[in-house]
Order: structure tokens, then sequence, then C-alpha cells
């Protein structure tokens, strides 16, 4: 089953002052796991070595990484290090990362937990120069020890990725205990629950790494160099767009939230993301060395801990750039390690972002990963490679949504190119672009060249309109598409509202020409009349029980042309 939630991280809603608005948009596409390789132990990470050779390297929890050639799954292994990392709860090999030189210096580096002491390791190898499926074991140095608290085995982060600048970024939880208990996160002189930047090019000496002069607290002595964000609390897994080279972190929640944080490309370095002062947008911990809440960078989705509409452990993906689906591309996908959900984000063209969640794919996802064409990999804790495929057939694809205001009521317009399988599109309205509800229905024709369809809604209320479709297919799943605004000026003077009445109150907007109102039942009893005479403005009228179903909504006065309406009461 799929249903849509549309989150606006700022609460920021364009009002267009227009009558017309025009977008493309299409239905949100299903998604499969189509199963690639099993028999994997653990798998967390896949990644792509940028050398042409189409190879996807899994990095296992036991420290060993495996090479899926893309037809088999080579027998050897690429690298062992469970010698230095021990598997154990959180703890083992956590990621790894291919230098964007790699065809020219055959270096990668990993993280991973250190046997002994428990530390955040990460460490360069090289590959061997005989064999390109073989690393060389005994060629690894180490960058960055960081200890973690003592007895403390959780909350290790665990993603590397190369930026577009060239530079490695590190992703690093706040070193673990419920709650942040040392405050770590907002830390700057510690390297617990931050993303850190550092320049490993032609760098040979020890520590084998240089801080990139524009990383953001250079010039604070009260934050260590490497820090190029703070305030995460597990960032397990996050990513870069390759297209727009966006960034984009999941950061595991603590108690009630999961969230995912969007950072555009040309935006300020040195942010941070509230962890622990905040959990997502809602309060956490602010008894101390917090600030108000909009001094932090939230984030622009997030979701509950339930197994139904949430989860418990969000696993972050990529924007999809591949070359396989269109409908696809410019989603982020994400999903939840524990309840198996998995979401679609993408921009709203409103300033927010729609966010669709699918339920029935695999489950324990630990990592997502990319090959070099952009195609999207996922990885599972039982043990299985799969490629994240979209279904045969996509419902609908929606081309045109547009609104027109005329003496009154607002014509919706909108046309499909493609329709398959979808039964009907439920027209939704709002007066407050936060609370829809359902004001009529449309059926859908079916046809698979698309076809045209209009609604006419009439309205009462001078101000913003807002409307949405709700897509529907045989199936019962449903998707969203965008909303449009109408702005509302010539409201007519007398109106019947709600057409869709669900509350049992009739509103009615009077001018004092009309001397009563008659509501009437499809089998023409009379429900209710009342005298209305002289009476302005609205005029609320509570329904009697047996007012269900199609009635008709009359206003009559001397030398007046009735008013006649028709209301669907639920």
């Amino acid at each position: 089953m799929q249903q849509r939630f549309t989150y606006l991280g700022r609460k920021i809603r364009l009002i267009l002052f227009t009558l017309t608005l025009s977008t493309t948009l299409h239905a949100q596409p299903q998604l499969d796991f189509n199963s690639i390789v099993s028999g994997l132990s653990f798998p967390v990470d896949v990644v792509n070595a940028g050398d042409g050779s189409n190879r996807l390297f899994i990095a296992q929890h036991n420290g060993i990484i495996r090479i899926y050639n893309g037809t088999v799954l080579l027998p050897q292994s690429f690298i062992d290090l469970s010698g230095v990392t021990t598997e154990n709860g959180e703890q083992g090999l956590l990621s790894i990362a291919f230098h964007p030189q790699y065809t020219t210096n055959r270096q990668f580096f990993v993280l991973y937990t250190a046997s002994g002491t428990g530390n955040v390791t990460l460490a360069r190898y090289t590959t061997s120069t005989g064999d390109p499926n073989v690393a060389d074991a005994g060629s690894g140095v180490i960058l960055l020890s960081l200890p973690k608290p003592a007895g403390r085995t959780n909350h290790n982060g665990g993603k590397l990725n190369f930026g577009n600048d060239g530079y490695l970024y590190l992703g690093t939880g706040d070193g673990g205990g419920a709650g942040d208990p040392d405050f770590l996160s907002q830390n700057g002189l510690s390297y617990m629950g931050k993303l850190l930047r550092i320049n490993v090019t032609n760098v040979n000496t020890p520590p084998y790494y240089t801080i990139p002069v524009d990383n953001p607290f250079v010039a604070d002595a009260m934050v260590l160099d490497e820090v190029f964000a703070k305030g995460l609390r597990n960032p397990w897994r996050w990513s870069f767009d390759r297209v727009t080279h966006d960034l984009w972190i999941a950061d595991v929640g603590q108690s009630a939230w999961e969230e995912v944080n969007f950072v555009a490309a040309n935006a300020t370095a040195g942010l941070n993301y509230g962890w622990r002062c905040y959990e997502g947008t809602h309060d956490f911990n602010t008894t101390s060395g917090c600030l108000p809440i909009n001094n932090y960078t939230l984030p622009i989705f997030e979701y509950p801990h339930n197994s139904t509409t949430g989860g418990f452990s969000i696993t972050g993906g990529y924007v999809y750039r591949g070359p396989d689906y269109p409908a696809l591309t410019g989603y982020y996908i994400c999903a939840d390690y524990i309840s198996g959900n998995v979401w679609k984000i993408k921009p709203d063209g409103n300033g927010g972002w729609n966010a669709t969640i699918q339920t029935g794919l695999p489950g324990s996802i630990t990592g997502f990963g990319e090959a070099e064409n952009g195609a999207l990999y996922a990885v599972s804790s039982t043990g299985t490679l799969y490629k994240v495929q979209v279904s045969a057939s996509l419902p609908v694809t929606l081309t045109n949504f547009t609104g027109r205001l005329r003496d009154g009521i607002v014509t919706l317009t909108w046309k499909t190119s493609f329709e398959q399988d979808n039964k009907s599109f439920e027209v939704e309205y709002s007066n407050d672009g936060t609370n829809f509800q359902k004001i009529g229905t449309v059926a859908a024709t079916g046809s698979p060249n698309g076809s045209s369809y209009n609604y006419l809604h009439t309205v009462a209320i001078n101000g913003t309109a807002w409307y949405r479709l709700k897509m529907i297919e045989q199936s019962g799943t449903w998707t969203y598409s965008n909303i449009i605004t109408i702005q509302v000026t010539d409201a007519s003077a007398n109106t019947v509202y709600p057409t869709v009445i669900n509350n049992g109150v009739l509103s009615i907007k009077l001018d004092g020409s009309f001397q009563s109102v008659t509501l009437v039942g499809s089998d023409g009893r009379v429900l209710l009349q009342r005298d209305i005479r002289a009476r302005t403005g609205r005029v609320d009228l509570v329904l009697p029980v047996n007012a269900k179903g199609i009635c008709m909504v009359q206003l009559q006065g001397t030398g007046q042309t009735p008013v006649i309406q028709k209301v669907i009461i639920q």
C-alpha cells in the first residue's frame, strides 16, 4: 500500500496571485527490490570504484569486502580486515570509498571500529598492482583513530563519501549512550556527532591528510579544524547527489523521530543540525547549552517511531540518477531498517517536499549504493544485494493540472498522457493549505493514450484556495498530485458550501435578498426548511440526522431567481 505525506520544513507556502497555475506532474513510480546476489554475510555498504570496470564492492560487517562483477559474486575477497575490526553489535566494518583518482593511485578508504579499542578508525589501502580484484592488505595506514567514551560501542556513524570538491567526508555518531549524555554532538572539540571533511590527495606522510583551507571552523579555536558540520546523532548513511552535489543526511533518531536533512550544494558550511537539543523538529533535551530551534538546520522530512507510517532506524540512500527509469529521476530513496518502509522524497515545487511511503518491500536494508552509471542498489543484513527498480507499469502520468476562477466558480482541468489501472481522481480542497477535504470524484477513463478532465467548485470565501488530486488505482493504492493555489477575489454573494458535508453543518453566505432555505432529499422529501429573511453574511445550519447522500439546497426570495445547489452529505 502507498500513501503520501507532505512536509513543509519551515511551514513556507507560495501564494500565487494569478488565476491559473499549470504544472507538469508524474504519478509516483512504484519500486521493486530485485535480488541480485544472496549469501553475503551482513553487508552494510555497496559502492563502485569509478574505474570503468562497473564492479560493485560490498563491505560486510565482519571486515570482508566482496566484489560483484556485474554477473557473479567473485569467490575471493577483495580484502579481509577482520583482523583489525571486531563485529559486535554496531561495531565492525562500516564503509568503503574509492579515491576519485583511483585509476592512477589505486587508493581506497575504509571506516571501521578498531578491535580492542573500539576507536572509530579511518584507514587507507591500495589495490595490488597485479590483480585489480585483490587489495594489498599490508598497505594500510591510519588517518584517524577517534576514541569513544569508555564502555560505549554504539553510535559510530559509518559512511564515507568523496565530494565534488575532491575532499573526503566522514560522518560520525555522538559516541553512544542514550540521549548523548556527554553532549558531544554540540561539543566542537569532540569528533563525535559531526560531519568531517579532509584532504587526502597527494598526502603521503602521517597523518596522511591535511585540512582544507575553506573548512568552516579553521579560525575557531573552540571547534576542531576537521569539522564541517555538527549536531548529528548517528548519520549511519548519507550521500551527495551526483548531479546537483546537494547533501542528504539521514540521521538515526533517539526515542521518537527519524529525520532526513538536506543541504543545497551552494549552502553555507558549518551548519548545526541540533542534536541533542532537538530530535528532528521536536524538543529533546534543551535544559542547558541549547539555543531556540530556529538557530539550527531542521530536517526537510521526519517520520515517527511506529511500524505503520514510520519506523525506528533510518537508512539513508541516494537521489536516483540512473539511466533505466526516467520516472524515478530526482527522487531521494531511503528506508527504515526495522519497519521496512521505504520513502521517495522530492521537491513539491512550492518550497516544500513530497515524501511518499511504500510498504511491502524487503526489510533490514543496511545501505544503498550507486553503480558507475547511477543505477541504484541496496544491501540487506539478511545477506542480499538488491537492484532498486521501477515496476513495469505506472498507473497514471499527469501532464497538466490547472485552476481558473470566474464568477465565484473554480474550474479545475487536468490532462494525462498515460493511464493504466487508474480508477478515479478525488478532488480535494483546503482553505488553509494544510487541512484538505474531498469535494468530488471523477472517474478515470483508463486510456493508455491519456484523457482530459474537469471539475467545477463553487468557492464561498475570498482568499487563497488550495487544490490537489488524489489519484486512486484499482488496487486502492493512491498518490497525490502537486498542490495548486487560486487567489479568490470574487466569491459569489449567495453561496452554499461546502459541497461535500462531513460535519453535519451546512453553511450559507447571504446578501440579505433571500427569504428561505430548503434542503430536499434525493427522494423529494423536505429535510430542512429555515426562514432567513434579512439574514446576511455567513449562516450555519445544523442538519437533521436523516440528511444523507445527495441533496438539493434551494435559496428562495420574492422576485429573486432561486439558487439551487447540489450537496453531498456524508
